[in-house]
C-alpha cells in the first residue's frame, strides 16, 4: 500500500512511497547519460522512418523521402550481374558440350555456374558433393553409371529425367515384381545368392548354382550374363559393391520380390539451356564421368 515518502536509512535514497510486505521501493532514476542516448535513438528512428519506407497503409506503404527500397537495390544488382554474365552464357549456349569442356575460359565459368546450380537443384537427392544416398539416389562421383557417364548422356538425363510422366523422352526402365507369383520364395532366395556370388559374397554354393539358372532365364537381358549391367535399358551392375537400395542378401531379396525404382524430374523448362549445360559439365567432372 502507498506510504509516505521518506529516506531509506541504509542507502540514503528516498523511497517512492510504495511498500510491499515491508519492502520499500527506492526512487532510483535512470542515469542521465542513458536517458540522453534513449532520446537520441528515438529521434534518430523518427528521422529514419521519414527518409526510408516505413509505415504500412491500406493500399501500399509510405515510401519515404528517398523512395529507396532494398528490393529495388537487389533488382539493380541482379540486372548488373546478368549483364556481366551474358557474354559467357551466350557462348555456352552456342557451343557444344565438348567445346565448353575444351575451352579453359568456358570450362572455368561452367564449373562455377554448375556448382551453384547443383547445390540449388540436385544436392537434395545426390548429396552436396555428388556422393549420392541409399534409397535410390545414385552417386555421381564414381564410375558406376546406370545409363552411361558420357557428357552427352549426362546432359540428356538432366534434360529429360528418369521414369517421370512429364517428359515423353525420359529414360524408362521397369523391373518386374518377381514376388508376385512369377518366382517362388525359394527361387528368389537362390537368385539372390547367385547375385551375391557375382561379387564374391555368396555363402551357399548350392543355392547360387540353382539361382544361376533362374538368373539366366529372368535377369540376363537387363543385368548382363555376369552382372555387368546393360546401360541401354538402365539395368544396374550387380557385380560390384555399389548398391542403390542396399547390397545385403535381405535387401537384394526385397528388391527382387518388390522392386523400388527412383524417379528423376526433367529439368528442361525449369532450367535454361546454359544452366543445364553447365550442370552436365560439372557433374561430368565430379570424378566418374567417362
Amino acid at each position: 500500500m502507498p506510504t509516505k515518502i521518506e529516506k531509506d536509512a541504509i542507502t540514503g535514497k528516498t523511497t517512492t512511497g510504495h511498500e510491499w510486505d515491508g519492502i520499500k521501493e527506492l526512487n532510483t532514476p535512470l542515469p542521465k547519460w542513458w536517458l540522453y542516448i534513449l532520446y537520441a535513438c528515438i529521434a534518430w528512428a523518427a528521422v529514419w522512418a521519414i527518409i526510408y519506407p516505413s509505415f504500412p497503409g491500406l493500399s501500399g506503404h509510405f515510401r519515404g523521402t528517398s523512395n529507396w527500397t532494398q528490393r529495388q537495390a537487389i533488382a539493380e544488382d541482379m540486372a548488373r550481374a546478368r549483364a556481366e554474365q551474358a557474354p559467357f552464357l551466350d557462348r555456352i549456349r552456342a557451343a557444344s558440350l565438348d567445346e565448353v569442356r575444351q575451352n579453359p575460359d568456358l570450362l572455368t565459368y561452367a564449373m562455377a555456374g554448375g556448382r551453384v546450380a547443383f547445390a540449388d537443384n540436385c544436392s537434395a537427392c545426390h548429396g552436396s558433393g555428388g556422393q549420392g544416398a541409399r534409397g535410390g539416389f545414385p552417386a555421381l562421383v564414381d564410375d558406376d553409371w546406370i545409363w552411361g557417364g558420357s557428357l552427352e548422356t549426362i546432359h540428356s538425363i538432366i534434360l529429360h529425367g528418369i521414369r517421370n510422366t512429364q517428359d515423353p523422352d525420359a529414360r524408362i526402365s521397369q523391373m518386374p515384381a518377381y514376388g508376385g507369383g512369377v518366382l517362388s520364395r525359394a527361387q528368389i532366395n537362390d537368385v539372390a545368392e547367385h547375385v551375391l556370388s557375382q561379387s564374391g559374397r555368396s555363402t551357399d554354393v548350392a543355392a547360387a548354382g540353382r539361382g544361376a539358372v533362374v538368373y539366366a532365364e529372368n535377369c540376363v537381358a537387363c543385368h548382363g550374363e555376369k552382372g555387368e549391367g546393360v546401360r541401354d535399358v538402365g539395368g544396374p551392375r550387380l557385380n560390384d559393391p555399389i548398391w542403390l537400395y542396399g547390397g545385403t542378401k535381405a535387401e537384394i531379396v526385397a528388391q527382387i520380390a518388390n522392386p523400388r525404382m527412383g524417379v528423376m524430374p526433367p529439368w528442361a523448362g525449369r532450367l535454361d539451356e546454359a544452366t543445364m549445360k553447365m550442370l552436365a559439365v560439372y557433374v561430368h567432372t565430379l570424378g566418374g564421368g567417362e
